[in-house]
């Protein structure tokens, strides 16, 4: 390893994917496992804001919201950048389930689990704090991407 970052070389591309060795079912099924991996840590995490919640209504907070929630500017950044992760892990473990047994089922999971996100950020987060319109625009920036991602493909593969 150590001769690997002092000569320069690439010490990752032994994990890189290769389309002669790697069958593109277990490439699905470890994209599905990661995807899981960061939707489940980012729902946790918006449930469960850092810091944790006010226990007390002193000072001018109330129980139950969040204590990060007062630092605007950095609690802005956590909310948009974790609802991003967990709407592209969303749209990923969509996308993969695609004609698989049970897909409306998944669908009707994630929507709910998002739904449930959206609702403990609601409760948790001072309403004077944070504007939700970007929380949500922040929730439908994957979605937009892929939607103008194949958009881009149709139209200059048409013109081929």
């Amino acid at each position: 390893m150590i001769n690997l970052l002092s000569t320069g070389k690439s010490w990752y591309k032994r994990f890189q994917y290769d389309e002669d060795v790697d069958k593109p079912g277990d490439v699905r099924n470890i994209m599905l496992i990661v995807a899981t991996l960061i939707a489940s840590v980012t729902f946790q995490a918006g449930v469960t804001p850092p810091g944790g919640v006010w226990q007390d209504e002193k000072d001018g907070h109330r129980a139950g919201q969040a204590i990060y929630a007062y630092q605007s500017t950095a609690y802005y950044v956590f909310l948009v950048a974790n609802t991003i992760a967990l709407s592209a892990s969303v749209l990923v473990i969509i996308s993969l389930t695609y004609r698989f047994p049970f897909h409306l089922e998944i669908i009707i999971a994630t929507i709910s689990m998002i739904v449930t996100y959206g609702s403990a950020i609601f409760a948790v987060t001072p309403n004077e704090l944070v504007k939700f319109r970007f929380i949500m625009f922040a929730a439908g920036v994957p979605f937009i991407i892929r939607g103008l991602i194949q958009l881009f493909n149709v139209v200059f593969r048409s013109n081929k």
